[in-house]
């Protein structure tokens, strides 16, 4: 009697553990366990990798690309996946959904090799989920490879023709309603909403701020043999692609600061509108965390004004305090309400606020936020914007200047909210100021008074500034 030789077991095999997708999968984490912002969680865990020697730059870029790129098309990877899994998404467990979306995003929004790509996912699960949960990855995973990202979004996207939101929705990963919304915002056909929500997936270059008296653009550059001068703000310098501005000893010492040069613009058209009478006392309404703040300051010291920075929050007015330590002359920052002025009437001469938004502006920077945010955050936010609108006009002198901002397109943040306020004013208490020729060079700034930089026709996030003149 014969017996067949019994097959021996597979000896096991440790999961082989990559620094660069762990690092990412950890902030992955960090974003939807704590609700975090991963330009806030990213770099001390890129800080941390260096210091330790398990990541060299080329990782910490591929490492930033899978967090910040997975983020971004979060909502697109969400529908390829549950075409692929065999239940609801939302009874998929959240650790291992964070690992099929990063490896959703090296099948379909990178340069890694299919088999690659499916590999690392299926390592990291073993690492971070266990090898049963790994089978499933690679399941998921191997069904999602067979199709690159078009082919995917011609299989799930209505046609353009029968629902165009839907479709550009699906295809640039924005929900819907902020497809609208930019839409409207923006205007016209196509060919405008198109390079906007494909401006919105890519990554923005850092830029910094020479701050007046400190430092200057030319001298930044030099840390940095690969930065440029910006485009519209003569103290913008565009750092290299991957460019680290933490590491520089200008930014450091805080002779220079991050600041994209859209709200560089909104600081300069503030401080450089057409004034009568004295000019001598500069209020930043909003202040936190600083940035606006410390270019004003240093504005405002050059031509022997006085610069008071207000904030609501206590631990963002600490922060506020910090950018404007050194300042070439007298600041002073308070913990006010913007809503409810601290100070007399008519007591500035100019004023900016820069209010809270739904950010709608700056989601190249912040990606998370297209998926957080709803369209019933617009009351609450929309309600603020008009109360610090009053509060900043009841603040100015008659003769003086508000520059309402903020970063969103949204036409209810935006002018629809000055048009109001300015409607509710007893008599002609303000009127508009052409803010488009105090941004000198700038091209594609609209029919005006008002001013909407946008990231794919500026370079900048979309930041909005209206101009407002006291009149009684």
């Amino acid at each position: 009697m014969s017996s067949r030789p019994r097959s021996r077991p597979r000896p096991y095999r440790r999961p082989h553990k990559d620094p660069v997708r762990i690092l990412a999968y950890d902030a992955l984490r960090a974003v939807d366990e704590r609700a975090a912002y991963a330009n806030l969680v990213l770099p001390p865990l890129l800080g941390r990798a260096r210091e330790a020697g398990t990541l060299d730059a080329r990782d910490a870029a591929l490492a930033t690309e899978l967090v910040y790129g997975t983020l971004r098309r979060q909502g697109t990877y969400d529908a390829v996946l549950a075409a692929c899994v065999d239940r609801p998404l939302r009874e998929v467990d959240p650790p291992v959904l964070d690992v099929l979306s990063l490896g959703a995003h090296q099948l379909l929004g990178t340069r890694i090799p299919s088999h690659a790509a499916v590999s690392s996912a299926v390592e990291l699960a073993r690492c971070v989920l266990g090898d049963g949960r790994a089978k499933f990855v690679n399941a998921v995973l191997r069904r999602v490879a067979a199709r690159d990202l078009d082919g995917w979004v011609t299989e799930l996207a209505p046609p353009y023709e029968e629902d165009a939101e839907r479709h550009l929705s699906l295809k640039y990963a924005h929900p819907r309603w902020i497809v609208a919304a930019l839409w409207d915002a923006l205007g016209g056909g196509r060919d405008g909403i198109e390079p906007l929500l494909a401006a919105d997936n890519e990554r923005p270059r850092g830029t910094l701020v020479a701050r007046p008296g400190r430092s200057t653009a030319e001298e930044l550059p030099a840390a940095d043999p690969h930065a440029e001068p910006g485009r519209w703000s003569p103290y913008a310098v565009r750092l290299a692609e991957g460019g680290e501005p933490g590491a520089l000893d200008a930014v450091a010492d805080g002779r220079a600061g991050v600041q994209d040069e859209g709200s560089q613009l909104v600081a300069l058209a503030l401080a450089n509108a057409p004034l009568s009478g004295p000019d001598t006392r500069w209020l930043d309404g909003c202040a936190g965390p600083g940035g606006k703040a410390a270019l004003l300051g240093a504005l405002a010291a050059g031509r022997g004004a006085t610069l008071v920075a207000a904030e609501k929050q206590p631990h963002r007015a600490r922060l506020v305090a910090r950018a404007l330590e050194g300042n070439p002359g007298p600041a002073h920052v308070v913990v006010a309400d913007g809503t409810r002025p601290a100070w007399r009437p008519g007591t500035f001469d100019r004023v900016l606020v820069d209010v809270p938004c739904t950010g709608l502006g700056a989601l190249r920077r912040r990606p998370e936020a297209r998926w957080r945010r709803r369209p019933e955050d617009l009351d609450g936010l929309t309600a603020l914007q008009r109360e610090l609108l009053r509060g900043a006009l009841a603040s100015v002198r008659p003769g003086g200047v508000v520059g309402y901002a903020t970063c969103s397109p949204h036409l209810a943040e935006t002018r629809l909210v000055v048009a109001d306020v300015l409607k509710g004013l007893p008599g002609a208490g303000a009127e508009w100021i052409d803010a488009r020729p105090l941004l000198p060079g700038v091209p594609e700034l609209g029919e005006g008074p008002d001013v909407q930089l946008w990231p794919h026709l500026h370079g900048t996030d979309a930041m909005y500034l209206a101009l407002l003149r006291r009149t009684a």
